[in-house]
């Protein structure tokens, strides 16, 4: 495959493809932490996502961002904590330190952005029988989208200006769902900056199926507790969504 059909794919798969759903197995090392929880997971673009974090019990944790927004509902101690989505916000709840729209394109194996691809690559290199495309951006950021001879792509990487990686993600276990789409089960990325690495194994992943906006909304009923995130004030006013 020549650059153009490598981008030609990554561009028909950033129109065609909008949403996912799926159980996975996230596991999660950083800030001195390892652990593996199981989920329910919702992405939507341009920038909501919905995850649940599952106990023996039942839900232990609903974390909803959406746009700039995020809610985060703990059951146990029916408590919804609400403030800005940012890296910090979905690193700590998320466990993905990246703004909303970011991560959502990330957990769906998209290019970083869609405009990329309306330009050829800076240069294409070929690795093993796979290629890795690159793109210089404005300010001194690089990116390097890598792809298996099979034309699936299986790496991003983002460089900084500085020679710093931001970011690195592989997609592997390609396989064929039942609405045709070629779709990774393993995401594996990694954060240099804040020495985080997080993995997703999805289980049975069903793309474009229709996602209501109140998936992305937690909502205060009487009696819970309503915190804002990094600051103090507590409000009182279960949660619902």
């Amino acid at each position: 495959m020549e650059a153009h059909d490598l981008t030609a794919f990554l561009s028909d798969r950033d129109s065609a493809i909008h949403s996912m759903q799926s159980a996975a197995l996230m596991e999660y090392t950083g800030g001195g932490e390892h652990f593996k929880a199981r989920e329910n997971i919702i992405v939507r673009r341009p920038a909501s996502m919905r995850v649940e974090v599952m106990s023996a019990l039942g839900v232990a944790l609903v974390v909803a961002a959406d746009a700039g927004q995020v809610a985060v509902f703990d059951p146990g101690k029916n408590t919804l904590m609400q403030g800005p989505a940012n890296e910090s916000t979905l690193q700590r709840y998320a466990r993905i330190p990246m703004a909303p729209d970011a991560a959502v394109r990330l957990m769906l194996a998209l290019a970083p952005d869609s405009a990329m691809l309306a330009f050829a690559p800076n240069s294409m290199t070929e690795k093993g029988d796979g290629k890795v495309l690159t793109y210089h951006q404005p300010g001194g950021v690089v990116d390097e989208l890598g792809f298996t001879g099979e034309g699936n792509l299986e790496m991003v990487r983002e460089t900084l200006a500085d020679g710093r990686i931001g970011y690195e993600v592989h997609y592997s276990d390609y396989r064929k769902l039942d609405d045709g789409f070629i779709f990774p089960q393993e995401v594996e990325a990694s954060f240099p900056k804040t020495g985080a690495m997080v993995k997703f194994h999805y289980e049975s992943p069903s793309l474009n199926k229709d996602v209501p906006d109140a998936a992305f909304v937690l909502a205060p009923r009487p009696g819970t507790r309503k915190l804002n995130l990094g600051m103090d004030t507590v409000t009182h006013g279960a949660a619902r969504g």
